[in-house]
């Protein structure tokens, strides 16, 4: 057809006057435009071409409001550059949506040449919006479609279908593509091929298949034979297997999803169906692997059936799914025993830890005694140690969720009537010059010892309040000073009072010397 144009171009230019020619403008070549578009779809394009001519060629893609996208997504169109049987000469990437600056719609100039390109979508999650197109040199198509035909189903040792055989037709065409398809069954006329032809009356069948292509071209007509015999008497029911998959916790338990692949085999007549019922619902076909994705305990059925309708027994697959767990352990702790008037535990006191998980569950326990090391929990903590005390504790769930630390402090005094205060003594230490005074400071030090365990050693200076003494106190302020030293047992007995008067000067002698002044 292009010939044809181009041969009565020809003829009119040469009848055309001179003139004409010289004033006539010579009209530049029709540039090929391609149309894809693009709407709020991530699984395929609005529109897209199936065929091209080879050439220059304008791409259009547009992915605006006007093509349907309301929601201002983005797409690509995308030219493939590595998958083999494809053209890798075209490098495009077009980005598009409709605020995109030039309202979604983009143009651009390439040159195609003949065979196949594939086109895809870039963004993730919209991985289905691909396609392809074919470019032919001229646009014209002389070449059928190729066509082969597959025969399927379970034969006995003599090549024969038991039962029944199932016919695929498959049709191809690299040019402009395949139109329709149409088979024939044992010369009855020729029908639209559209599903695989199933064929289960006893006897020798042929199966005549043919295909056409956009531009007419009609593959040769081919056939395929085979016989369809009676099935041996089949007895035996399928085999049925289940398994479960998933990420699971330290019990067993599926993490939000649980995955369960059912399995038929049959040696015989061949499986016919396979179904499931899922917590006692109803019976449902199984295709593909069933998720299970609702927290709780579950209970899926399974079972099959054969082409001589044979039932097998119900198998049950239990599982359990719970939801993702990043919530810790709530932890408490309970102190009992018997106490005095103080609140002390006397003899001894004993700590019981609770820990509760309401998602995947609490898998372990600890505790510190004193600031000693993490100890498995599993019995309540018995101190019968006298004195203060101080249980941490903590909690990690099957999620490896592990609680922030709580404490419990108590305080155990010995069992029966103690009232025998402390012992309790306290010195001044430091540098002394001639007249006893310490030079620049005076340190306390103090110590006190309890049967029944001491709660608490305080100092007072200069009648000030009374002040816990943890460790050695030094006293820096130039002057003379009163000092008072007490101590109290857990049992509330406080030791006579220790008291001192010092001096601290800050004028230094030739020699000072060390001393010590016990308090009183």
């Amino acid at each position: 057809m292009r010939r044809l144009i181009a041969g009565l171009t020809a003829v009119l230019l040469l009848l055309a006057p001179q003139s004409a020619l010289a004033s006539a403008p010579l009209e530049p070549a029709a540039v090929q435009v391609l149309n894809w578009t693009a709407g709020n779809s991530v699984t395929a394009y609005t529109t897209a071409p199936t065929q091209a001519v080879a050439g220059v060629t304008t791409i259009v893609f547009e992915n605006s409001e006007a093509t349907g996208n309301t929601t201002d997504m983005s797409h690509t169109l995308t030219f493939d550059l590595s998958t083999p049987g494809y053209n890798h000469d075209v490098d495009l990437n077009i980005l598009a949506y409709p605020d995109d600056g030039s309202d979604g719609r983009h143009e651009v100039e390439v040159t195609l040449t003949p065979g196949k390109y594939r086109y895809f979508c870039a963004i993730p999650g919209h991985s289905t919006m691909v396609g392809e197109f074919i470019v032919t040199e001229d646009g014209d198509d002389t070449t059928p479609p190729t066509v082969t035909a597959a025969v399927t189903g379970t034969q006995n040792s003599d090549g024969h279908y038991l039962g029944q055989a199932t016919v695929a037709v498959t049709a191809t065409d690299a040019q402009s593509g395949v139109a329709s398809v149409e088979y024939e069954l044992d010369d009855t006329g020729f029908k639209p091929y559209t599903a695989p032809v199933v064929v289960s009356a006893l006897g020798d069948h042929t199966v005549q298949y043919r295909a056409t292509d956009n531009d007419g071209n009609v593959a040769p007509t081919k056939s395929v034979g085979f016989r369809v015999v009676e099935p041996p008497e089949d007895t035996t029911p399928p085999t049925v297997t289940a398994a479960v998959t998933g990420q699971q916790d330290a019990n067993g338990n599926y993490i939000n999803t649980a995955r369960v692949a059912v399995t038929a085999t049959d040696a015989g007549s061949g499986v016919k169906s396979v179904e499931y019922q899922l917590d006692g619902g109803a019976w449902t076909p199984y295709t593909t692997p069933v998720n299970v994705n609702t927290p709780g305990m579950h209970m899926l059925h399974y079972r099959a059936t054969d082409n001589a309708n044979n039932l097998s027994p119900e198998g049950m697959a239990h599982f359990t799914v719970v939801a993702q767990d990043t919530t810790p352990p709530t932890v408490t702790a309970a102190v009992s025993g018997t106490q005095d008037a103080n609140g002390n535990y006397v003899g001894k006191a004993s700590v019981a830890l609770t820990a509760t998980d309401a998602g995947s569950g609490v898998k372990t326990v600890e505790y510190q005694l004193d600031g000693g090391a993490w100890t498995p929990y599993t019995t309540p903590v018995e101190v019968a140690t006298n004195g203060a005390h101080a249980v941490t504790y903590r909690a990690t769930d099957n999620a490896n969720n592990t609680s922030t630390p709580g404490t419990a402090t108590f305080t155990v005094v010995p069992a029966g009537n103690d009232t025998t205060p402390p012992t309790l003594t306290g010195w001044l230490t430091g540098n002394q010059n001639a007249r006893w005074e310490f030079i620049d400071r005076a340190t306390l030090t103090a110590t006190a010892t309890d049967t029944g365990g001491i709660r608490s050693i305080e100092y007072t200076l200069d009648n000030g309040p009374w002040t816990p003494y943890t460790a050695p106190v030094p006293f820096t302020t130039p002057g003379t000073h009163t000092l008072k030293l007490r101590a109290t047992d857990n049992a509330g007995n406080v030791a006579p009072t220790l008291t001192g008067t010092f001096t601290i000067t800050k004028t230094p002698t030739k020699r000072p010397t060390p001393g010590t002044q016990p308090l009183h």
